[in-house]
């Protein structure tokens, strides 16, 4: 059962006391609208926080007030953070050691978003566990992690079949050079994805939309391939067809990042940020943005997060 219906309704300014439970107090600078902070505010995530609550999960901040033990981080440093809950205010709490310093070279527009997504994205690659030379493929690919994983996979040199459901997708991931894009609008697409692989088969697949768009994945794959879930747009189950999965002995997967985060090594951990935050200071990992709204018009930001054809994230400014 839901606990809010809808985002754009439910949602509203209000103020909090600021409570201090020995973490640290960070003061927001930006802080994206994601998917997921929309599923949980319907009561459809994993996290279902006891209401009232304040929205936001991820964010770009200076570092405002320490807790009693909190050593490597400073007062007015500027931090990414996110899995953390009540982002969309002023200030908020966040464990020490979920911070990330951001460098000087990254800007703040890219920082609010560098964490949830990206991280995402890659430990998704590395779930994946392909190597340089494979192919994989993934659906809706324009959104912020399908742009995301595409552009590290091929620093990676894993090449990726990008999906997307409309025309105009393929525009404007080539406006972000990322290639290999494939419109599902346009009559015969698989036929165009198997003559792009040149019949390479394809190790694995990334589902975010669920239904029928599964088993379009699995009709790709190659053989001992491997189908990971990482969402369902559509709110609908997979629907997958008996005979690739098994006679192509297909392996299908879920992937909450969460989960993977919290049980992965911190060396793994302070390697993939680091990747992250080399990628980023370079430029190559494009994070754009689609417009930045007042925190009091947080209706009117979630009533535009969930507009289809944004170039980019929403973000609030406090």
């Amino acid at each position: 059962m839901p606990l809010l219906a809808n985002p754009a309704k439910s949602l509203r300014w209000a103020t909090a006391p600021c409570r201090s439970l020995g973490q640290v107090r960070v003061r927001t600078v930006l802080s994206p609208i994601h998917n997921h902070d929309l599923w949980t505010i319907r009561g459809q995530y994993g996290y279902k926080p006891q209401l009232p609550a304040t929205g936001g999960t991820e964010a770009v901040g200076i570092v405002d007030a320490l807790g009693e033990g909190v050593q490597g981080i400073a007062p007015g440093q500027r931090v990414a953070v996110a899995s953390v809950q009540g982002a969309w205010a002023e200030y908020f709490l966040a464990p020490a050691q979920g911070l990330v310093p951001v460098p000087e070279a990254v800007a703040d527009e890219v920082a609010a978003q560098l964490v949830a997504m990206p991280f995402s994205a890659i430990s998704l690659l590395e779930f994946l566990q392909v190597e340089r030379g494979d192919w994989i493929i993934q659906n809706t690919a324009n959104g912020a992690v399908g742009k995301t994983l595409a552009t590290l996979a091929e620093a990676r040199g894993v090449h990726v079949v990008n999906l997307v459901r409309r025309d105009a997708g393929v525009d404007e991931l080539a406006a972000l050079d990322i290639d290999h894009a494939v419109s599902t609008a346009q009559e015969g697409c698989k036929k165009t994805v198997r003559a792009m692989v040149a019949d390479t088969p394809i190790r694995a697949a990334v589902d975010s939309i669920g239904g029928r768009a599964s088993d379009d994945l699995l009709d790709l794959l190659g053989e001992n391939g491997v189908l990971v879930s990482f969402g369902s747009m559509t709110g609908e189950p997979m629907q997958i067809s008996p005979g690739n999965l098994i006679f192509k002995h297909t392996t299908v997967k879920g992937f909450w990042a969460s989960k993977i985060s919290a049980a992965m090594p911190e060396q793994t951990r302070r390697r993939l940020f680091a990747e992250l935050l080399e990628r980023a200071a370079k430029g190559e990992l494009k994070l754009p943005v689609d417009k930045i709204y007042d925190l009091a018009d947080i209706a009117a930001a979630a009533a535009a997060s969930l507009q289809p054809g944004r170039k980019g994230k929403v973000l609030l400014r406090p």
